[in-house]
C-alpha cells in the first residue's frame, strides 16, 4: 500500500463525463465509452463506463466471456433478450439494475421509438471483453421471464 505522500498520485480519481473514452470494444447498435479501466486509472478488478442505445435500436447478439456485468438504467426502458436463440426477454426501467452472468448470449434493445436508452455499465475485470455472435434464427416470440428473489412474491398476471 502506498505511503501517505503517494495518495496524491495513487488516490481518488474523478473521471469527467466529457472525457469518457469511446476507444473500447463495441457492439453494433450501441455506443460504449470507458470511464474506469486499467489503462485510464490503473483499475485491477473492474471496468466501468456508459452505454447509449439510440431510439428504436438494438444491439447485435454478444457475450462478455468470463466477466460478470451489471447495467444500471439511467434513462429510458431497456429490453434484454438472452439465450442460445435470444428466446428469453425481460424489461428494465430507469433506476433498475440488470445482471448478466458470464458467457450468456444477450442483446440490449431500446424499447422506446423516440428516446435514447442511457445506462451505466460495470464489469468484473479491468478490460472490456466483447464476443460478438452471429445468431441468425432469433426466436420471434421470446418467453417473458420475471426474476423473483426468494423473499418476494412473483408478479400477478
Amino acid at each position: 500500500m502506498p505511503h501517505d505522500s503517494d495518495w496524491r498520485h495513487h488516490g481518488v480519481r474523478v473521471i469527467k463525463a466529457k472525457s469518457l473514452d469511446p476507444n473500447t470494444a463495441q457492439t453494433v447498435g450501441m455506443d460504449r465509452k470507458a470511464a474506469i479501466n486499467y489503462a485510464r486509472v490503473g483499475a485491477q478488478k473492474l471496468w466501468a463506463g456508459t452505454v447509449t442505445i439510440h431510439a428504436n435500436a438494438k444491439t447485435g447478439a454478444h457475450h462478455h466471456g468470463a466477466l460478470e456485468s451489471v447495467i444500471y438504467v439511467v434513462r429510458g426502458k431497456a429490453r434484454m433478450r438472452w439465450g442460445e436463440r435470444l428466446e428469453f426477454v425481460a424489461e428494465a426501467d430507469a433506476g433498475d439494475f440488470i445482471y448478466v452472468p458470464p458467457y450468456v448470449p444477450h442483446q440490449e434493445i431500446n424499447a422506446s421509438t423516440t428516446e435514447p436508452l442511457e445506462c451505466v455499465l460495470v464489469r468484473s475485470d479491468n478490460e472490456a471483453v466483447v464476443v460478438n455472435l452471429d445468431i441468425a434464427d432469433v426466436e420471434p416470440n421470446p418467453e417473458a421471464v420475471y426474476w423473483v428473489d426468494p423473499i418476494h412474491a412473483p408478479p400477478r398476471g
